[in-house]
């Protein structure tokens, strides 16, 4: 066996093609990374705030900037879970963080408190008018 070839894998045949499969992956253009003023899907939004550990910690945010650590101490949670909680807040457009020395920086997002603001809006704009037409409408004894 120390003169065979070695076997291919998933396709690959030799090393030719191993650095051809390199540069085809060169130029496959890389995902885009979603900005913050991206709209959100209203469902990743209120998912986010649905469960009560991160709706402490975006509360908490509400109030001042915070590092991970110093929200941690006020949570019955480790750090781990509170950077895991601020990563589904930050991928739902709600928190945005800035690197400070070794720390990282957690907010609220101006742009996502907005774009959810928005959305309660129109939800009650249309919630209000249905309530309207319905209480408008003559009832069926009254003709």
């Amino acid at each position: 066996m120390s003169g065979a070839a070695a076997p291919a894998v998933a396709g690959r045949t030799s090393a030719a093609s191993d650095n051809a499969t390199a540069t085809e992956r060169a130029r496959i253009p890389r995902r885009r990374v979603r900005k913050a003023s991206a709209r959100r899907s209203r469902y990743e939004t209120f998912t986010a705030l649905g469960d009560p550990t991160r709706r402490a910690i975006f509360e908490s945010l509400a109030e001042q900037p915070r590092a991970v650590g110093e929200l941690a101490r006020d949570l019955p949670v480790s750090r781990p879970a509170v950077s895991q909680h601020l990563k589904v807040l930050k991928g739902a457009g709600l928190v945005v963080d800035r690197k400070a020395g070794k720390r990282r920086i957690y907010r609220v997002d101006p742009a996502g408190l907005a774009q959810l603001r928005a959305e309660l809006d129109g939800f009650w704009t249309k919630t209000l008018a249905a309530y309207k037409a319905a209480v408008e409408q003559p009832e069926k004894g009254d003709q």
